[in-house]
């Protein structure tokens, strides 16, 4: 791929941005492959006014274009495709607001990742932040180790749903791939990256994760909040029969936990196995039963849920 001829556009979905929105504007105007354009697609105004109230943002930033939505017109895959459509660029990387660029080379190293005629997606490597807790730190290493990969429908028996796994806080798409495979579900509670990758796979398209292509992206979740978002991941997978239904997941968690085990043990932190195990079973807890939400009670579903906008139009 001659990356001084591919067009490069970012699509960046917002709600409430703080300071890293910023920093992650001024890291991505300095990259060595230019970003064409960046589109936010911000949810409230109000918000993103506050953030940028007084300073020359939108001067400073030429090739940043803004479009403003409700809460209630916001979905983690229409609202992309929305994004998407406002795009003329080949390649458009997906990012979150919060995941900021360590170098000045994420998108050339993304562009690399997309030169095997097969690969489909791209998608990156997401550091640890400086303030971030120990049992995080480790699942950004297991999720996201130093060596590269690229994946498709042979190896699922040996990843099982790893196959599928990419993110969309750091992730670059082949736009005529993308249109072609109808792009992403327009209404899912969570997931839409892997639910696209899986249905790229399954057409014979490859997934490819590029660790030179870093960004420094990680929360310090509470229990309950890990309960939450594993909650919505089992809605999603429950929602996506065709997709992981007969795929192995379960084993890569158990997985997970014992590499942490030794991971802990190695770094003199034993202290901390037990809330590795407290953290699991909410993680496992919720997960279940979002698997099962379609014969749980709707308020106790919402109350589950960390993207609770979504069941209003339930």
């Amino acid at each position: 791929m001659d990356r001084t001829e591919k067009k490069v556009d970012v699509i960046i979905p917002t709600s409430k941005p703080d300071r890293k929105f910023l920093q992650l504007i001024e890291k991505l105007s300095k990259q060595t492959v230019p970003v064409s354009r960046i589109i936010v697609m911000n949810t409230e105004e109000k918000y993103f006014e506050r953030l940028t109230y007084g300073t020359n943002f939108l001067e400073k930033y030429r090739n940043v274009e803004v479009y403003h939505l409700s809460a209630r017109e916001f979905d983690h895959g229409r609202t992309r495709n929305e994004g998407v459509k406002r795009s003329d660029a080949e390649i458009f990387v997906c990012m979150t607001q919060d995941a900021v660029p360590e170098d000045d080379r994420l998108m050339e190293a993304l562009l690399n990742g997309l030169e095997q005629e097969q690969t489909a997606v791209a998608y990156g490597r997401q550091l640890p932040a400086e303030d971030c807790h120990i049992l995080e730190r480790f699942t950004r290493e297991f999720n996201y180790p130093e060596q590269a990969c690229v994946k498709g429908a042979e190896d699922l028996e040996r990843l099982g749903i790893k196959t599928y796994f990419c993110s969309n806080a750091c992730a670059a798409y082949k736009k005529d791939v993308f249109v072609k495979l109808g792009g992403f579900i327009r209404h899912t509670i969570f997931n839409e990256d892997m639910i696209y990758a899986a249905r790229a796979v399954q057409a014979g398209y490859r997934i490819a994760y590029v660790p030179q292509a870093r960004v420094v992206h990680s929360h310090n979740y509470t229990n309950m909040e890990q309960f939450r978002r594993n909650f919505d991941l089992g809605v999603s997978q429950a929602d996506h029969p065709e997709i992981f239904e007969g795929v192995r997941s379960e084993s890569e968690g158990i997985r997970m936990i014992k590499e942490t085990v030794r991971y802990l043990k190695a770094q003199k932190a034993v202290c901390q196995i037990p809330a590795l195990f407290v953290t699991s079973g909410f993680k496992f807890i919720g997960y279940r039963l979002g698997k099962c939400y379609r014969r749980l009670p709707k308020r106790f579903v919402y109350w589950c849920s960390m993207n609770r906008r979504y069941w209003k139009r339930w």
